[in-house]
């Protein structure tokens, strides 16, 4: 194993990205005492590899989360998720 480290430029993004999967995000960086974009960096860096970036006792974790805030999309949502349209507020409708 390595200790190599390696210098990065990094830049904050806006992304939208569904509420209930954020929260389970948000909570498995917590779980792993990591920030959210250091997660992030580690899944996305091991999927480009097609390994999984998370090892058994995490897996069963986020199974947990997922339940918890109950997130019941998987993988086969993928490029499925469509977004409700926001309501429209009263003080809108009777401007018109």
């Amino acid at each position: 194993m390595t200790d190599k480290t390696y210098l990065v430029e990094r830049v904050q993004t806006g992304v939208r990205i569904e509420k209930r999967l954020l929260k389970v995000l948000k909570a498995v960086a917590d779980y792993r005492d990591m920030s959210l974009g250091d997660l992030l960096e580690g899944i996305v860096l091991h999927v480009f590899e097609g390994k999984c970036p998370f090892q058994p006792e995490t897996l069963s974790k986020i199974r947990d989360l997922k339940e918890l805030y109950g997130l019941d999309l998987d993988a086969s949502a993928s490029h499925k998720l469509h977004e409700a349209k926001p309501a429209t507020s009263a003080r809108r409708r009777t401007s018109r």
